[in-house]
């Protein structure tokens, strides 16, 4: 997974991370096969298909965006999280556990 780290970091005065290009472009095209799987969805509902059949995509759809989450929050711990930490900013600990509060949320 290290491969998908950034090692530069989000800082907290701008709110923005800084992927690298690798990283987004692995994002990017997560999200594009999840918007897919979303269309495709909407498609297999259109056309009447067994529930089961369409619960199923729903789950795997939810498992790729969980992915896509796990990427970001491995970034975050090990970048921006670490900085902060290191820097004495401990209230940066508060902050991942509401977001992994959310991502646990079902």
């Amino acid at each position: 997974m290290d491969e998908n780290i950034n090692h530069d970091c989000c800082h907290p005065e701008e709110r923005k991370s800084h992927h690298s290009d690798k990283v987004k472009k692995n994002l990017i095209t997560r999200l594009n096969r999840i918007e897919g799987q979303i269309r495709g969805i909407k498609g297999l509902i259109e056309k009447d298909t067994y529930c089961d059949d369409v619960i199923n995509q729903i789950a795997a759809t939810q498992s790729a965006l969980n992915s896509v989450a796990k990427i970001l929050l491995e970034g975050h711990l090990k970048t921006c999280v670490l900085e902060r930490i290191n820097e004495g900013d401990t209230e940066v600990l508060d902050e991942v556990m509401l977001t992994i509060e959310r991502l646990l949320k079902k």
